[in-house]
């Protein structure tokens, strides 16, 4: 991480470098025919950076068709970046996904059923705390899984998910949280 900030803050001086008008030889060390070369070495001395960088453009692009049913039945069509957690997705799109401890595994609110059973099979197995707060989950089922542990890869391209009728918080019927 420090790497990485350290790489742009190096793109970021380049970049004033370039943007620089024309100097005299009194003013700067750095004259205006020397720039373009300077903006050459971006990419070959900030490898690590310019790679990233084309690799959060790429991930940015590849997302995944997610379908959510509500506990009425209505079905929601979403697209999710890949990477992006369920629970954040549902929280971006206004379903009705609730989430109480913020994806935190600290409680089951999350709770989603995989309706396809090949899909859920393609998941990671769950770890034993998501197993604990599972536990704790109004209308448990085979293909139950927290959708904050739920993360979108390629090879889950048309998730269904359905949320459960109800949830296990402090909450009163009816109430609907508002994602932080």
């Amino acid at each position: 991480m420090f790497v990485s900030r350290f790489c742009k803050l190096g793109v970021r001086a380049i970049n004033n470098l370039e943007k620089s008008p024309t100097l005299t030889a009194r003013t700067s060390y750095f004259p205006k025919a020397y720039n373009p070369y300077l903006g050459s070495l971006r990419n070959k001395l900030f490898c690590s950076t310019a790679q990233a960088n084309s690799e959060q453009r790429n991930e940015e692009k590849e997302k995944i068709n997610v379908i959510f049913f509500d506990k009425d039945g209505e079905e929601t069509h979403i697209k999710v970046p890949v990477g992006m957690s369920m629970l954040e997705a549902a929280h971006e799109n206004e379903i009705e996904l609730e989430g109480a401890c913020e994806g935190s595994l600290a409680c089951s609110t999350c709770h989603v059923i995989v309706m396809d059973v090949d899909q859920y099979n393609k998941l990671s197995e769950p770890s034993d705390e998501e197993n604990d707060m599972l536990d704790l989950a109004f209308g448990l089922s085979e293909t139950s899984r927290l959708g904050c542990q739920i993360i979108a890869k390629p090879e889950l391209d048309g998730l269904r998910l359905a949320i459960p009728a109800a949830t296990r918080n402090f909450a009163v019927d009816g109430f609907k949280p508002k994602p932080h």
